[in-house]
C-alpha cells in the first residue's frame, strides 16, 4: 500500500475511528478523512478584490449494527472526541431502521491497488503563493480589457487546491490518495445599460505546467463577450438546436443521471425499462473510464473500496449498464459496478467519474452548415427535467443560424422536448476537449421546440 506525505497523517485516525467503533459495539464499520487546503484570488480593475484561504480536516464514521446502520462526522480528532462520535454512531445505529441492502464489501471485492500511483492526480510543484495567483488574475483581467468593446471585468480568479482522501473498513480495506488542482477564470463585460452582455472563460487543471496561459483565459473570455452584443429573442417554432462543446455536457448528463442506480432502484427514472435498447444512436457510445492519467474526476477505487475499472455505459447505441454502488446493486440483484461516492456525513450514493462520448467526423462548423436554420446554444439558465417521462424545458442563449451561418446573439428563449427522443437524434461533431472529465462534443439535436417571440 502507497501512501504520501499528505495522506500519513489520515490513517492513524481512521484506523482509531474504527477501533473505537469496535469498542463501542459496532458489528462493522467504515472511516474516511479528508485534509484539504485551498486558496482563491479576484481582482476587479486592477486592485485586490477578494482573497480567500481555507483549511480544513473532515472525518466521518458509519457504523453497522447487523443490517442498521448509522453515519456520523466531525472535524475535531481528539482521541476523546473518536470515542464520543462512535458511541453515538452506535446508539444511533440501533434505532434505525432496518436495511437489507446495507453493508460493507466482501474482502474479495476489495481493489488490490490501494494509491493513486501511475494516475497522477498530484502536482508535486511548489504551491503557488497569493502573489502569483494575484498576477495570474490581473494577466487576465488585463488581456480582456485589451479587447475592443470590452467595457468592464466583473471579475478575473485564479485559484490552487488540494485534497487529501483516506478511507479504511473493518473488512480489511485501507487507502487513499491525494488530488491538486489549478484554476484561473475570467468573466468579461461589453455594452452598457440594458445593452449589457456577459461571457465568461475557465480553465482548469491538475498539473500547473497543463494550464492554459492567463491572457488566453481573458481574451477567450472577452471574444465570447464581444459575440454577443445585441441579442434578442429568436422567433418561436421548430429548429434544430446545436449545443455548444461547452454546455452539451448537461445531455449527456440527464442520461447519466437516468441511469443512475438510486433513481433506477426506486423507479423514478424515465430510462428505468430501457436497458438493453437503443438510447443513443447506433453509432455512438458512451464510456466511462475512473484511470486517466491526468484527469480530475479519475479515482484508483470507488468509496466502498471497490477496484475502479472501464466500462461501457452505453455501446453501439445500447444502454448496457447502470450505475451502481452495492446498496443499489443488491436492491436490484445485480453486482456493483464500483460507483460509489461519499462524504464524510453519509452513506455511499452512486455516481460517475470520467465519461467519455463518441465524437463524430465533423466540426462544429459543419454541423452548423449541415442544419440550416436553427439556434446555436452556448448558455443554459434554469431547468425543469421530468424525472420519470424525461420531458425537458431549460432556458439557453447562444446564436441564430441562416444558411448555416451566424447571423446575430440570442437570449430570453426557451428550448424543449423529451429527452429520451433528443438522445436518439444527437449528432456529435468532433471538437471534444480530452482534458475534461466529460469528454463530449458539440451535438447536434433535430426538431427542438423553442419558444421566444
Amino acid at each position: 500500500m502507497s501512501s504520501t506525505p499528505l495522506t500519513d497523517a489520515l490513517s492513524p485516525v481512521t484506523q482509531a475511528l474504527l477501533a473505537a467503533a469496535r469498542a463501542a459495539g459496532a458489528d462493522a464499520a467504515d472511516a474516511i478523512a479528508i485534509e484539504g487546503r485551498s486558496v482563491s484570488i479576484d481582482v476587479r480593475k486592477g486592485g485586490l478584490e477578494q482573497a480567500e484561504r481555507a483549511e480544513g480536516l473532515d472525518i466521518g464514521l458509519r457504523v453497522f449494527i447487523g443490517q442498521r446502520q448509522a453515519c456520523i462526522s466531525s472535524s475535531d480528532t481528539r482521541p476523546e472526541t473518536l470515542q464520543a462520535m462512535a458511541t453515538r454512531a452506535v446508539a444511533m445505529a440501533r434505532e434505525a431502521p432496518q436495511d437489507p441492502y446495507a453493508g460493507l464489501a466482501e474482502p474479495d471485492q476489495l481493489a488490490q491497488l490501494r494509491s493513486a500511483d501511475g494516475l497522477e492526480l498530484f502536482d508535486n510543484s511548489p504551491e503557488p503563493d497569493p502573489a502569483t495567483l494575484e498576477d495570474d488574475a490581473r494577466r487576465a483581467e488585463a488581456a480582456a480589457l485589451g479587447v475592443k468593446g470590452v467595457t468592464q471585468v466583473q471579475s478575473a480568479s485564479a485559484a490552487y487546491g488540494q485534497q487529501a482522501v483516506w478511507m479504511a473498513a473493518s473488512n480489511g480495506f485501507e487507502g487513499g490518495y491525494a488530488r491538486s488542482s489549478r484554476h484561473i477564470s475570467c468573466v468579461a463585460i461589453s455594452g452598457e445599460g440594458t445593452g449589457m452582455e456577459r461571457d465568461w472563460c475557465g480553465e482548469g487543471r491538475i498539473f500547473q505546467a497543463d494550464l492554459p496561459s492567463p491572457e488566453y483565459v481573458g481574451q477567450l473570455a472577452a471574444e465570447r463577450t464581444i459575440a454577443r452584443a445585441g441579442a434578442r429573442k429568436p422567433k418561436t417554432g421548430t429548429y434544430p438546436v446545436l449545443y455548444d462543446e461547452r454546455i452539451a455536457s448537461s445531455l449527456i448528463g440527464h442520461l447519466l443521471g437516468a441511469i443512475n442506480g438510486s433513481a433506477i432502484s426506486r423507479g423514478s427514472s424515465w430510462l428505468r425499462d430501457a436497458m438493453g435498447t437503443p438510447v443513443l444512436p447506433a453509432a455512438v457510445s458512451l464510456h466511462e473510464d475512473p484511470l486517466r492519467i491526468r484527469r480530475s474526476g479519475s479515482r484508483p477505487f470507488d468509496a466502498e473500496g471497490l477496484a475502479s475499472r472501464r466500462k461501457a455505459l452505453v455501446q453501439d447505441g445500447v444502454l448496457q449498464s447502470w450505475v451502481l454502488d452495492l446498496a443499489s446493486a443488491r436492491k436490484l440483484g445485480l453486482d456493483s459496478t464500483a460507483n460509489a461516492v461519499r462524504g464524510t456525513s453519509a452513506p455511499p450514493s452512486p455516481s460517475t467519474s470520467n465519461v467519455i462520448l463518441t465524437q463524430g467526423d465533423k466540426s462544429r462548423a459543419a454541423l452548423l452548415q449541415d442544419m440550416g436554420t436553427g439556434l446555436l446554444v452556448t448558455s443554459l439558465i434554469g431547468s425543469t427535467i421530468n424525472a420519470n417521462t424525461g420531458d425537458y424545458s431549460r432556458g439557453a442563449s447562444g446564436f441564430w443560424v441562416e444558411n448555416g451561418e451566424i447571423t446575430h446573439a440570442v437570449n430570453e428563449c426557451t428550448i424543449a422536448g423529451n429527452l429520451r427522443d433528443m438522445l436518439r437524434r444527437i449528432i456529435p461533431a468532433n471538437d471534444a476537449q480530452d482534458h475534461l472529465s466529460s469528454v463530449v462534443p458539440s451535438l447536434l439535436v433535430e426538431g427542438m421546440m423553442l419558444a421566444g417571440d
